[in-house]
């Protein structure tokens, strides 16, 4: 099957994909500093907020969002220069220590500017450069920063999976991905099955198995690619989840209670399905019908 779904890709997307990948590579730099910062914004207005209702002076009073301040070393506080944050080089020719105090840089930071950079090119390649090719990169960058995110911190945050549910929506206005009614009907399937499970699981062993942002990320996917084909994304989802707990348990002998995100499986999953779900499910209905 994935030999025939190469094959049926146009030669002429080549070149627009060579350069979504290398403005990908910029879009992965940036997605780092989402990753690292949404978290701390989310802390910071929180900690201002109860401040703010006990009445005592607000803990967070400088300016901290995407923007400012500029990036720089949390061990000595050297600021990034321009020269030291181009994507994936600047790392290797740091030999991925801080041009400062000479601290480790995390290799995560390059390897997420890789995969995006990777991701930008297959889709544009399966797309072409139209509004599919656009809208699906919305997509997926809106997916990397949220899996990341959910890995560090599982927190799935409103600010990114609504907007991503909102723009399934408009972009689906135009019948790019599926109708605006399948849409439509998508956000609300995939909202309320990951509710209706959260809620039975609660009932029979009295704790929570997944948190609300996983039921807005999915309903975010419905939102994007339609009902149809969420039976098979949660499935896939699972599985992946699966085989990764399983092993976490066998490798790293991590104790089965500690929490495990589930929103990188869902993103795993949506990366998939948004261009190959219909294809899937219909290989997937014809399998086990």
């Amino acid at each position: 099957m994935i030999f025939d779904l190469l094959n049926n890709v146009p030669p002429e997307n080549l070149p627009a994909s060579i350069l979504a990948g290398i403005f990908g590579l910029l879009i992965g730099s940036f997605l780092n500093v989402v990753i690292y910062r949404v978290p701390k914004i989310m802390q910071r207005e929180f900690d201002n907020y109860i401040a703010e209702q006990n009445g005592q002076d607000l803990p967070h009073k400088d300016v901290f969002n995407l923007m400012l301040p500029r990036s720089a070393c949390p061990h000595c506080g050297h600021q990034i220069t321009a020269i030291e944050n181009i994507p994936v080089l600047s790392f290797l020719a740091l030999r991925a220590r801080c041009s400062g105090c000479k601290a480790p840089i995390s290799v995560r930071y390059p390897l997420v500017e890789m995969l995006t950079a990777g991701i930008s090119f297959g889709l544009l390649w399966h797309f072409g450069a139209g509004l599919a090719g656009i809208s699906s990169l919305i997509f997926a960058y809106f997916l990397i920063a949220l899996a990341l995110i959910d890995f560090d911190t599982q927190l799935l945050p409103d600010d990114l999976t609504l907007p991503l549910l909102w723009c399934g929506l408009l972009v689906n206005t135009q019948h790019v991905f599926c109708s605006l009614e399948a849409a439509v009907t998508g956000a609300v399937v995939g909202y309320l099955s990951l509710w209706s499970v959260y809620w039975l699981f609660k009932a029979i062993t009295g704790k929570e198995g997944m948190g609300y942002g996983d039921f807005k990320l999915f309903a975010a996917m419905g939102a994007w690619f339609g009902w149809t084909v969420l039976p098979v994304t949660i499935l896939i989802s699972s599985l992946a989840g699966a085989v990764v707990g399983i092993g976490l348990i066998v490798m790293a002998k991590r104790g089965r209670e500690v929490p495990m995100p589930f929103g990188p499986y869902l993103a795993i999953a949506g990366l998939l399905m948004l261009p190959y779900g219909h294809l899937i499910t219909q290989k997937y209905l014809g399998i086990v019908l």
